[in-house]
C-alpha cells in the first residue's frame, strides 16, 4: 500500500462518516462514536446479506424485526413461520441456520450473542466472515473480515493479480485485512471497507475519481482497476427440469413438504417430479401417484436461475377423480399464504391464481 497506513485508515473513516448509508441495522446517524448496534440486528443482517443485495434485504430485515423484536422471540418461533417470513429471499439454509443459531444462543449463552470469534464460530451457519463481522461491528473487537467487497478493495489496493479464490491468495487477503485494521473503531473500519466496495470500488467501472483512498491504490496507479481482481472462470450452468402437477379437488390443491435436507428443504410445493424427456401420461402419473387423475392440462413453464444451476418447471393441472386421502395436505390458493414456498412454486401459484381454477 502506497503511503502511510494511518493516512489510509483516517481517510477511509472520514469518508465513511460522511457518506455511509443509513441502514436499519446500523447505529442511527448522529449517535456517539462509541455506540454499537444491537448484536441481534448484526447477526440477522449479516445472515441475510450473504449472497444478497442490500436493497433486497432491507424490507425483509424490517419485517423480521417487527415479527421477532428480540433474539428470544426468534428462538421461540416455529421454523415453518420463520421460513414463511423468509420466503422470496432465497438460500433458505440461512433461515434454518439463523433459527438454530438463536436457539443455541438462548440455550448456551444465556440469550446473549457471544462477543468472541471462537464462540461465534461454534454457532450454526456462522463462518469466519460472519463471526468477524459480528465481533467487530457489534462489539468493536479488532477482528478482520473478508467478503466479496473487501476482497475486491484489497486486491486493487495491493494490486493482487492472482485469483482471489485460490487458497494462497485467500490467506494473503485475510492477513492483509488484519494488518490494516486500526486499534480503534475496528467495526466502523470494517463497515467502511464493505461500504467502499459496495458503492465506489464496484466490480465494473469503479468510481476511482471519488474514491477517498485512490492515492493508496496500486491498481489505480497502474491503470489496472478494471482488470483486478481476476474474474471468476465461467463454467457451463447445468439445466434441471421438473414436472409440477397441480392436483385439484374442488377449490383445493394438493401440496407436499420437501425433505428436511437438500435444496428448498422443509418448504412446501405442488406435486413435483423429475421431468422426463416427454410429459407423463395420465396413466403413468396415476401409477406413480397411487390414485387416478384427469388428463393433465398444461399451465405454463417457470424458469429459475441459481448461482450454479438453472431450473425449468413445466406446470400442469389435473383433477383428482376421488376425494383426498387421509394424511395428504389440501389447501385453497388463499390458504397457501400459511405455507412457505420457494420462488418457483410461488410463481406457479400465481399462474393458478391468474387463470380459471
Amino acid at each position: 500500500m502506497d503511503g502511510k497506513l494511518t493516512t489510509f485508515q483516517r481517510a477511509l473513516l472520514r469518508w465513511y462518516d460522511r457518506h455511509r448509508r443509513d441502514l436499519p441495522w446500523r447505529v442511527a446517524p448522529g449517535s456517539p462514536r462509541s455506540a454499537t448496534p444491537d448484536p441481534y440486528h448484526v447477526l440477522l443482517s449479516e445472515t441475510m446479506l450473504q449472497q444478497t443485495q442490500v436493497a433486497t434485504v432491507v424490507p425483509y430485515f424490517l419485517r423480521f424485526i417487527e415479527r421477532y423484536p428480540t433474539l428470544a422471540d426468534l428462538a421461540a418461533a416455529e421454523l415453518q413461520d420463520v421460513l414463511r417470513l423468509w420466503q422470496g429471499l432465497g438460500y433458505y439454509s440461512r433461515a434454518r441456520n439463523l433459527h438454530a443459531c438463536a436457539r443455541q444462543v438462548m440455550a448456551d449463552h444465556t440469550g446473549q450473542v457471544p462477543e468472541h470469534v471462537e464462540k461465534l464460530l461454534s454457532l450454526p451457519g456462522v463462518g469466519r466472515y460472519t463471526a468477524g463481522a459480528i465481533a467487530s461491528i457489534a462489539f468493536n473487537a479488532r477482528t478482520p473480515i473478508l467478503d466479496g467487497n473487501v476482497t475486491r478493495v484489497l486486491c486493487r489496493i495491493d494490486r493482487i493479480e492472482s485469483d482471489p479464490r485460490d487458497r494462497p491468495t485467500q490467506l494473503r487477503l485475510w492477513q492483509r485485512a488484519e494488518e490494516i485494521l486500526p486499534t480503534r473503531r475496528a467495526g466502523d473500519f470494517n463497515s467502511a471497507l464493505m461500504e467502499l466496495g459496495a458503492t465506489v470500488c464496484v466490480p465494473r467501472n469503479p468510481q476511482c475519481l471519488v474514491c477517498p483512498v485512490r492515492t493508496h491504490c496500486q491498481a489505480f496507479a497502474a491503470g489496472l482497476q478494471d482488470r483486478i481482481p481476476l474474474p471468476k472462470k465461467t463454467k457451463p450452468t447445468p439445466l434441471h427440469r421438473r414436472y409440477v402437477l397441480c392436483l385439484r379437488h374442488g377449490r383445493q390443491f394438493l401440496i407436499e413438504q420437501r425433505p428436511a435436507k437438500g435444496r428448498w428443504a422443509g418448504l412446501w410445493q405442488f406435486k413435483t417430479l423429475e421431468s422426463p424427456v416427454r410429459p407423463f401420461s395420465a396413466s403413468q402419473l396415476a401409477q406413480r401417484l397411487g390414485f387416478a387423475i384427469s388428463k393433465p392440462q398444461q399451465l405454463g413453464r417457470i424458469r429459475h436461475a441459481l448461482t450454479h444451476r438453472r431450473y425449468e418447471f413445466d406446470a400442469y393441472t389435473a383433477n383428482l377423480a376421488a376425494p383426498p386421502a387421509a394424511g395428504q395436505v389440501w389447501v385453497t390458493l388463499a390458504e397457501l399464504d400459511a405455507y412457505p414456498l420457494s420462488k418457483p412454486q410461488l410463481s406457479i401459484a400465481a399462474l393458478l391464481a391468474s387463470g380459471p381454477v
